[in-house]
């Protein structure tokens, strides 16, 4: 039965049309901000491409956690649609007490394709790299230019 049920789902994700970025405002959390705009959002997705090819992401509230607490630097980008809000609600915490840019994209599943994954991802950390260096500068330069939540 599970087998039957697999392809028409994968059917269906493939048939579903693509969400505009507008459409995945709707479902943000309150807590997501600083909101990276359209145009961030799509850079910020290019350089977790370059960097997954590279293995310099840090995926998932564990290990983005755990890294950061270890002093690892890098751009956090976490995923605004993700529920309940206590899952992550930390991270932009920690992030502020370590001096960290971070910034929310609306989606969370588009957040988990742009690392090379099929599940969705709600946290990524990009770590520096010299191959993606000038990207990465690009977005870092956004990211902290974002205005912080009161």
């Amino acid at each position: 039965m599970a087998r039957e049920k697999q392809p028409e789902a994968a059917a269906e994700a493939e048939s579903a049309p693509e969400r505009s970025y507008r459409e995945q405002l709707g479902n943000l959390n309150p807590i997501a901000q600083p909101l990276a705009s359209r145009k961030l959002t799509r850079k910020l997705y290019k350089c977790i491409k370059k960097a997954a090819k590279h293995k310099q992401i840090r995926r998932g509230v564990k290990e983005v956690q755990k890294f950061i607490n270890k002093g690892e630097k890098g751009i956090t980008v976490l995923a605004g649609d993700t529920l309940p809000i206590e899952v992550y609600c930390h991270i932009p915490i920690m992030c502020e007490d370590r001096s960290l840019p971070y910034a929310y994209v609306p989606s969370k599943s588009d957040l988990g394709a742009a690392a090379g994954s099929k599940r969705p991802t709600c946290v990524i950390m990009i770590k520096p790299h010299e191959e993606y260096q000038e990207a990465y500068d690009e977005c870092l330069e956004e990211v902290e230019a974002l205005p912080l939540p009161l």
